[in-house]
C-alpha cells in the first residue's frame, strides 16, 4: 500500500460498477454496468472463476459474511443474491425502482436499498426474498448513498435534492435528524471508531460529520477534492479514505489518499 503503484489489472470488463470481497473464499465479485454481468475471480490470481449474466446493469455489491453469498443491485428494479461458490444466481428480489446503494444488516436479515425512483427507501428480509416496508423520506428525494450504524439502530441516507443527509431510525423508518451535505453525493461512510461520517460529492468535497449522539449531528469540515469526485471508498483498518477523481479538461484521472485522523 505504502508504494502507492498498479501491481495487478482485471482487464476486459464493461463499465465496472461496484466490487465486493469474500474473505472466506478468496473471491473477487465485479459487476459490470454495460452487459448486466457480475464476474467472480480468485482473490490471489485473479482468475475468473464465474460468470452470472444479470442482464442489465449490475452496480452495487455486498457481501453476507453469514451466507457466504454476494448481493448485487441490478437493473430497472432487482436485487440478486449469488451462491460464490457454484458462480450461480440463486435468489432474485424485484423492487419498484432501480436500486442504489443497499446495506445489509448483521444482526438480523434485513437489507435496506435506497430507490431514488421510487422515494423512499426499501426494507427487504433477505431470506424471506421479498420488501416488507418502506421508508418514507421527508424533505428530501434523490436518495443515492447509504451507511449503516447498526449498534445505534440508525440508517444515513445521502440525498441530491436538496444536499442533505437524513438519519433514520431502521425500526420505525422516522427521520431523526438531517445534516447540509456537499452537493451531488456518491458516496458515504460510517467510522464507527471516530463517530464521523465521510461524504464525498461531485461538487468537489468531502462533508465529515461529527456523531455527537444518536440523534444528533454537525459538520465538522470540509475537504476539498475535485470536480465530479464523487466516488470514494473508506477502510476502517488502515482509518484511510480513497477518492477517483475523473478525467476532465482541467484535470487528470487519479486516486487521491486522505489518512484519517483520530478524535481528539
Amino acid at each position: 500500500m505504502s508504494a502507492d503503484r498498479v501491481t495487478q489489472q482485471i482487464k476486459g470488463l464493461r463499465a465496472p460498477q461496484g466490487i465486493g470481497f469474500a474473505p472466506e473464499s478468496n473471491r473477487l465479485a465485479v459487476a459490470n454496468d454495460q452487459d448486466g454481468s457480475v464476474r467472480l475471480y480468485d482473490g490471489t490470481s485473479l482468475r475468473q472463476t464465474a460468470r452470472i449474466d444479470l442482464k442489465d446493469d449490475a452496480d452495487n455489491v455486498r457481501y453476507d459474511a453469514s451466507s457466504r453469498r454476494f448481493w448485487v443491485g441490478y437493473g430497472e428494479g432487482g436485487l440478486a443474491e449469488i451462491d460464490l461458490e457454484n458462480g450461480v444466481e440463486i435468489a432474485d428480489v424485484k423492487l419498484e425502482s432501480r436500486p442504489e446503494s443497499f446495506q445489509l444488516e448483521t444482526s438480523g436479515n434485513r437489507i435496506f436499498v435506497n430507490l431514488p425512483g421510487a422515494g423512499y427507501v426499501g426494507v427487504v428480509d433477505r431470506q424471506a426474498g421479498k420488501l416488507t416496508s418502506k421508508f418514507t423520506l421527508k424533505g428530501a428525494r434523490a436518495n443515492f448513498p447509504m451507511a449503516l450504524d447498526e449498534a445505534n439502530r440508525r440508517l444515513f441516507v445521502g440525498c441530491r435534492s436538496p444536499a442533505e443527509l437524513l438519519v433514520l431510525d431502521t425500526e420505525t423508518g422516522k427521520t431523526m435528524a438531517s445534516v447540509d451535505i456537499v452537493g451531488d453525493t456518491d458516496d458515504l461512510f460510517y467510522d464507527a471508531t471516530n463517530r464521523r461520517i465521510y461524504v464525498s460529492g461531485g461538487e468537489g468535497r468531502v462533508t465529515v460529520i461529527r456523531q455527537t449522539s444518536p440523534d444528533m449531528y454537525e459538520v465538522a469540515g470540509q475537504v476539498a477534492t475535485a470536480a465530479g469526485a464523487r466516488t470514494s471508498f473508506f477502510v476502517p483498518g488502515t482509518q484511510t479514505l480513497y477518492v477517483a477523481v475523473p478525467h476532465r479538461p482541467k484535470q487528470g484521472p487519479e486516486i487521491r489518499v486522505f489518512k484519517v485522523p483520530p478524535t481528539k
